[in-house]
């Protein structure tokens, strides 16, 4: 039972990682304007995306100093969430024992 559990947390922490990573590509193509942000669709995908991230972000966008029109937090959130998949992994690895 605590072994589905940690699979289960360690598969929601994979998709929180895809999602993050769509999010940082997709900013980058409006940026470069490879995408055009007038379209309905592309705009209701960002807003989508951010409403997901931003509660992950706001923490560490407040503990991180400002980079000017850098933002790291997006970084820091996937090493974060690589960190506790290898502690997951860690507890899993013990229980399975």
């Amino acid at each position: 039972m605590l072994l589905a559990l940690l699979d289960i947390l360690d598969m929601l922490l994979r998709i929180v990682t895809w999602i993050i990573i769509g999010q940082v590509i997709l900013s980058w193509l409006l940026a470069f304007r490879v995408i055009n942000p007038s379209s309905d669709g592309v705009r209701r995908f960002i807003y989508a995306l951010e409403k997901m991230t931003e509660p992950i972000y706001r923490p560490i966008r407040r503990i991180l100093p400002d980079f000017g029109g850098i933002d790291f937090s997006p970084m820091v959130v996937l090493i974060l969430v690589a960190i506790l998949r290898r502690l997951l992994a860690g507890v899993a690895a013990d229980v399975a024992v």
